[in-house]
């Protein structure tokens, strides 16, 4: 088993335990969210700098073009979210050493899913990743709104985890393999059955929950507002992303020969997903309820290119995905700032926002014009990029 092609992930291993140590020996708050930024920019360098591929352990872990897009995509995405949290866990938070490290080991885990190539390899990193999130979520732990959406979101995540282990053991029993390449070949070979199908809808339920969809969403809400804002900011966009790059690979390399099978229930997700997302968010008065709703028609957006699996139609959802995180980002970091400058969630705190802070003001208007789609901003790229490749 050649090591060399998987060491992003061992680095990215290494330096959670090193933030684990330095924090030990007392360093200062600012100071481990700076080392942590600086340690995923020598992460960021060393991975461009390798290149090579090819899969371990018979295709349990692949290293393709894949593989290295997102080993770029997740670090970076999480190095803006440390930077921002620098101000916020100085003055909110306690503990910082364990809250950049599990950021870190977050990001490892939505990697390897990103890698993975077999079901249990993907479902294990799934789970790192929920581990992580389950501490994050309810990090302010004197806040009794971080405390209740730690315990919604754990107990709704393993509701969802449950359902999509189950759909593994179907699909498992129906083809023989976990691997996604042998999976792809039995179900070729055999057609599908009733039971594909049962084990396709166990699977996809699974992965709604990971990925916000209607009517797996309801933990969105509550997370989004009581989790620290930061945090909300990682499982608003990383978080996401991970559940769709699981997604894309596991249907387009696994499951296409059942297309018929998933495609159209992958249609009414979207639909449902994006009528549901849109409409609640009218009626919410915190921002963060607010933006919640809102990812969750994004997600629509991104299932309707997923049901259309293709190489264009996949080249479209990591467009979107994209201009969909680091605009999502750029939204929180404006809330994360002007929270911490007047202390405001509600959207009756948000009025004269232009007259206290105009440039905070133009930056929010901006981030969440790309967010609606407008012409001329990143949004409307990207959502149009998507509709083609849908189409």
């Amino acid at each position: 088993m050649d090591l060399g092609l998987v060491v992003p992930e061992l680095l990215l291993t290494a330096f959670a335990f090193v933030i684990f140590t330095v924090d030990l020996l007392g360093s200062r708050k600012r100071g481990l969210g700076y080392l942590g930024a600086l340690l995923l920019v020598v992460l960021l360098v060393v991975t461009v700098l390798q290149t090579g591929t090819g899969e371990l352990s018979s295709g349990l872990y692949l290293v393709d073009t894949y593989t290295h897009f997102f080993r770029v995509f997740f670090p970076a995405t999480t190095l803006f979210v440390v930077l921002f949290s620098i101000d916020y866990v100085a003055k909110r938070l306690r503990y910082p050493g364990e809250y950049y490290s599990l950021l870190l080991l977050a990001t490892l885990g939505m990697v390897l899913m990103a890698g993975a190539g077999e079901l249990v390899t993907a479902y294990v990193s799934l789970e790192l990743v929920n581990f992580c999130l389950y501490v994050l979520a309810a990090y302010a732990k004197f806040d009794n709104k971080s405390n209740e959406a730690g315990v919604k979101y754990i107990i709704l995540s393993v509701a969802a985890s449950a359902l999509l282990l189950l759909g593994i053991g179907y699909l498992y029993g129906m083809t023989g393999s976990t691997t996604f390449r042998e999976i792809a070949a039995a179900l070729a070979q055999q057609g599908w059955s009733a039971g594909t199908l049962v084990g396709l809808v166990l699977i996809a339920a699974g992965l709604g929950f990971k990925v916000a969809a209607v009517p797996f969403h309801m933990w969105t809400p509550d997370v989004y507002e009581g989790a620290p804002t930061p945090v909300t900011a990682f499982v608003s966009v990383a978080s996401k992303a991970a559940g769709f790059v699981l997604l894309i690979r596991l249907f387009s390399l696994g499951l296409m020969p059942a297309i018929e099978s998933w495609g159209p229930l992958l249609q009414l997700l979207a639909a449902v997903t994006m009528t549901v997302g849109n409409l609640l968010a009218i009626q919410q008065r915190n921002i963060r309820r607010l933006l919640a709703y809102s990812s969750i028609g994004q997600a629509g957006y991104l299932l309707m290119g997923a049901a259309f699996l293709s190489e264009s139609t996949v080249n479209g959802i990591l467009l979107h995905l994209v201009g969909y995180t680091f605009t999502g980002l750029a939204v929180f970091l404006c809330v994360t700032v002007y929270q911490n400058l007047t202390g405001a969630e509600e959207l009756e705190g948000y009025a004269g926002m232009a007259q206290r802070s105009p440039l905070l003001a133009l930056g929010m208007t901006m981030s969440l014009f790309s967010l609606a789609g407008l012409p001329l901003f990143a949004g409307f790229i990207a959502n149009l990029r998507a509709a083609r490749a849908a189409d």
